[in-house]
């Protein structure tokens, strides 16, 4: 059974220290959870992610769907068994994409206003199902929440998500206050498929929506106080600054049943997670921290940085080339172990698969380790000083 401790709560600010039981093992919390979007965290083994201390995983349903597809996952066991992962999966439900396609992509609008450039691919979006067509073989895709969530329970996930339209910055409140309806009917099907074909393993979050707009958020918080889901998934746009993002988080977190888990969707810059603890966040997910190795760029914290006004060192940069020193003295990842900043700026520039993968492992164990400062820093209620630790020049 899924089931939410909370073990201690500080006395200045919102944050929390808990627990996380699900059928595949528990998770202490605040944690971070690494994104295998496909079935797979890129260059990296699922043995690699464990003992670089990563306690959960997340896995996309709209990806996964159109390749292989869950029914092939179910035969195979489920992702667990699929993927050589034996811990806790979290799936999300596939509605970031319906955004994605309908105004652009990630890239073009990260909580932002870009303007899009490209191919879109989402034909029609109703109240009751997005339709576009496949990047895989070009088949026209219906997706609805009982093919989201039935897809969920054929990757067998611990933790899933009820299906959500992620409304990007620029639209306006009507857009905004109709897609959070949207999403609130979607949630429900969800529900009601879920208690259907799945299991009492499984738990579903109501993702909560309303942009900026603190009524459209609060008339979404308090839908999803009144459902039984188990915890509340905070998406949508959060603003275009980062100011603006920490005042929504804020926002929407006091509104929500606080004795439920809180994941906060697609954050994951360290200053943000702070931010996010403090609001009360239990998990995080993003794909920036392996995204970002493969080209190059290494998470440490600000005082190791070379220009403390970048946010990660960049091993591409000819400074490294003799530079025989580990990357961070104070990881003790496997690449801080046994390589240099050098062999990796070489790797880097020879275009070595190989580069990707250490600076990976390092941007994974480094995470977790901020993340188990936190907790620590939370059992004294000092979580301002791992904040000093890891963020002040």
């Amino acid at each position: 059974m899924f089931r939410f401790d909370i073990l201690a709560s500080s006395k200045k600010t919102s944050a929390r220290l808990g627990k996380l039981h699900t059928s595949h093992g528990v998770v202490n919390t605040p944690a971070f959870v690494f994104c295998a979007t496909k079935a797979s965290i890129k260059g990296v083994t699922m043995d690699h992610v464990k003992n670089a201390g990563t306690q959960m995983v997340l896995s996309n349903t709209y990806h996964l769907l159109l390749q292989p597809g869950g029914d092939l996952i179910r035969e195979a066991g489920g992702l667990h068994k699929f993927t050589g992962w034996h811990g806790p999966m979290f799936t999300d439900s596939g509605g970031f994409q319906v955004f994605s396609l309908g105004y652009g992509g990630v890239e073009a609008e990260i909580k932002g206003s870009q303007q899009f450039i490209g191919k879109k691919t989402l034909l029609k979006l109703t109240d009751t199902y997005a339709q576009f067509r496949s990047y895989v073989d070009g088949t026209v895709i219906t997706l609805t929440p009982e093919l989201s969530i039935r897809t969920q329970i054929d990757l067998g996930a611990d933790i899933m998500v009820a299906m959500d339209e992620c409304t990007p910055y620029h639209v306006n409140k009507l857009y905004t206050a109709n897609s959070m309806e949207k999403s609130k009917k979607w949630a429900m099907s969800s529900m009601r498929t879920l208690e259907k074909y799945g299991d009492r393993s499984q738990a579903l979050l109501a993702v909560i929506q309303g942009g900026v707009y603190k009524d459209l958020r609060s008339e979404s918080a308090r839908f999803a106080n009144e459902h039984n889901f188990n915890g509340h998934a905070i998406g949508g746009s959060l603003g275009k600054t980062s100011e603006e993002m920490y005042d929504v988080i804020a926002m929407t977190s006091e509104m929500l049943d606080r004795t439920r888990y809180t994941h906060l969707l697609g954050i994951g810059g360290i200053e943000d997670i702070f931010a996010g603890v403090k609001c009360g966040i239990d998990t995080f997910d993003c794909v920036n921290p392996t995204r970002i190795a493969r080209h190059g760029s290494v998470i440490v914290k600000r005082r190791e940085l070379p220009d403390i006004n970048k946010r990660h060192m960049n091993l591409n940069n000819a400074r490294y080339e003799r530079d025989h020193s580990a990357i961070s003295s104070s990881c003790t990842c496997y690449t801080c172990k046994n390589f240099t900043r050098a062999y990796i700026h070489h790797l880097l520039k020879a275009k070595e698969i190989l580069s990707g993968t250490l600076i990976s492992i390092h941007n994974i164990q480094t995470m977790n380790t901020l993340m188990e400062d936190i907790r620590t820093s939370l059992k004294t209620d000092s979580i301002d000083d791992a904040y000093h630790d890891w963020c002040s020049a």
